[in-house]
């Protein structure tokens, strides 16, 4: 369950995106570009403490881009490399954003969510507010009664694709995954599309 707050964030989602994309290789967006949210959808993470996030976006008539955020109320040591933006949160104060690549809570729940069949977290609205539309949906294609803890991560990047462990995503939809058990999305306009592996 992903519980989702009416609050003002400085700065937005995709504006933390646009000022980060730019620095990212597979991303081919340029600075100062304009990026639309196509999609997104939550996992949750079993403890409750670090928001979860895929985020899926394009720059005009450009490829779609998977850029998972992870959130937290915290620095999280280690992960300078992946830090996306310090955001402002009205209701829940500042947040630390980063690239769900270098997060293991994303690398955990995502392999847990692949390897056991799970799917998107659901969304439910703060006290007082309605539960806020989907704009998007994920489910793993496994069968497995539980996936191994992951608590450390040390991701890899080559070309579009990030490995994590035995895990890979893609960056650039379209990009050619490895074979394994997936991960496949669906969000406005688009079918249903595998954005990640657990390898075999």
């Amino acid at each position: 369950m992903a519980l989702i707050h009416r609050a003002e964030l400085r700065p937005s989602k995709a504006e933390a995106l646009a000022a980060w994309l730019p620095s990212q290789p597979w991303s081919g967006v340029a600075p100062g570009a304009t990026v639309d949210v196509v999609g997104r959808f939550r996992f949750d993470d079993p403890a409750g403490e670090v928001g979860v996030e895929t985020m899926l976006v394009r720059v005009g008539d450009g490829a779609v881009l998977h850029a998972p955020l992870t959130y937290r109320d915290a620095p999280l040591a280690g992960a300078t490399a992946f830090l996306v933006t310090e955001m402002d949160h009205s209701v829940l104060g500042r947040r630390w954003v980063y690239d769900a690549a270098g997060d293991p809570v994303y690398a955990d729940v995502l392999r847990r969510t692949i390897a056991t069949g799970g799917h998107e977290a659901e969304l439910v609205g703060a006290p007082g507010l309605d539960v806020p539309p989907s704009h998007g949906s994920a489910r793993g294609s496994g069968s497995a009664a539980s996936s191994p803890a992951v608590t450390t991560v040390a991701p890899t990047t080559e070309g579009a694709l990030t490995t994590i462990g035995d895990l890979t995503i893609l960056r650039v939809v379209g990009t050619p995954l490895p074979a394994g058990e997936t991960l496949t999305a669906t969000w406005a306009d688009a079918g249903p599309t595998v954005l990640a592996v657990l390898r075999a």
